[in-house]
């Protein structure tokens, strides 16, 4: 049986915020988006390059203060080419990060940065 994994969903209460991080600090696209006012939300589903058939689903219900993110979820994972220049930039954003990280012995392969929601993206080195 083949399957596929499709999206994975994060519900914001800021979708501009939160479409600027994605889009303006990484290489993410506006896939598509389906407005429905009538009904008090919005989804718009985010790609990266090289990888269409997975996508981020941003959730944004007209009507929410936001939401408490549970301790079971950690993050999402992206691959970078060039993790040095990616960390720069996203340590100007201001957003909050942590230092670039390795495994215990292993040199510096990987950071973690927060989305404007609470949601962590760990942005890591592409395997070469």
């Amino acid at each position: 049986m083949a399957q596929t994994l499709l999206h994975a969903c994060y519900r914001v209460k800021n979708l501009e915020a939160t479409l600027k991080f994605y889009t303006e600090l990484f290489d993410f696209t506006i896939n598509r988006e389906r407005r429905f006012p009538e009904h008090g939300f919005d989804l718009v589903y985010l790609t990266v390059p090289g990888n269409p058939d997975f996508e981020l689903e941003l959730t944004y219900n007209y009507d929410s203060d936001g939401y408490t993110i549970g301790d079971g979820f950690s993050h999402l994972a992206l691959g970078v080419d060039d993790l040095e220049a990616t960390y720069e930039k996203c340590k100007a954003s201001g957003y909050e990060m942590t230092e670039l990280k390795g495994l215990p012995g292993q040199p510096p392969k990987y950071f973690f940065i927060t989305d404007p929601d609470g949601y962590r993206l760990e942005v890591m080195r592409n395997p070469e």
